[in-house]
């Protein structure tokens, strides 16, 4: 007995606009992040639900690639934003955009 692929699509694509609608509606910077972090992994599963329906090993050397570019975005990213936590003492995406001026 095994699980349809269509569980895992629909999975994905369930994450993936979970993902979407945080990123839109939400004002934290942690939160936003985190939303991009969740559209990653629900593309992620997306691609090693493919790959193990084809049988082929590229979906899932593709996965652990956009792994690593995750980890090195979450460092950097965890960085940028304890710098501008520690200037602006506020994680609001509204008072952020005043950097520009």
């Amino acid at each position: 007995m095994t699980v349809p692929i269509s569980w895992y699509l629909i999975l994905s694509a369930v994450l993936f606009v979970m993902g979407v609608a945080g990123f839109l509606f939400k004002r934290n910077i942690i939160t936003i992040f985190m939303s991009i972090e969740l559209m990653l992994n629900a593309v992620n599963l997306s691609f090693v639900a493919f790959s193990y329906v084809l049988r082929q090993l590229s979906g899932q050397v593709f996965v652990f690639f956009v792994m690593v570019v995750a980890a090195a975005e979450a460092a950097v990213g965890l960085a940028i934003i304890i710098v501008v936590f520690r200037n602006r003492e506020s994680l609001n995406v509204d008072d952020i955009e005043l950097m520009k001026f």
